[in-house]
């Protein structure tokens, strides 16, 4: 099956040509290299989708026909993401959330300092348990 498809068909993208697009600006990795779109997947491979700052991960379970249900997803990939991803993932949600109460809207540069800012962070052991 194709990665564009595959992905669309497990909901992660929500369209094929959002996932097609994805692939031709390098944004998708499967088993560590950038894609086509038409690269062909199969189950045990790993692909990982570009989520700033960070790759999500996933292993293909099974190759599917269509689109399925989120309820169905399970059965054809698992999320691979280490937890020190998701940590950063969640901390810029977080941060974003706050801005945007605050009335700030945060894109572009200021978005990757405060990342930057953030991996700095990471390494301060307490920051985990506050969140």
């Amino acid at each position: 099956m194709r990665v564009d498809k595959f992905l669309f068909c497990v909901r992660l993208f929500k369209t094929r040509t959002l996932a097609s697009d994805a692939c031709g600006k390098g944004r998708i990795l499967v088993n560590g290299s950038t894609v086509k779109p038409s690269r062909e997947v199969n189950p045990g491979d790993e692909v990982s989708v570009k989520v700033n700052p960070v790759f999500r991960r996933y292993k293909i379970l099974n190759l599917l026909k269509g689109r399925v249900g989120a309820s169905k997803v399970p059965e054809y990939l698992i999320e691979t993401t280490p937890e020190d991803d998701l940590f950063k993932l969640k901390m810029m949600r977080d941060i974003r959330h706050y801005l945007l109460v605050q009335g700030i809207e945060v894109r572009g540069v200021l978005q990757r300092k405060i990342v930057e800012i953030l991996t700095v962070f990471m390494m301060m052991p307490i920051l985990k348990t506050m969140f």
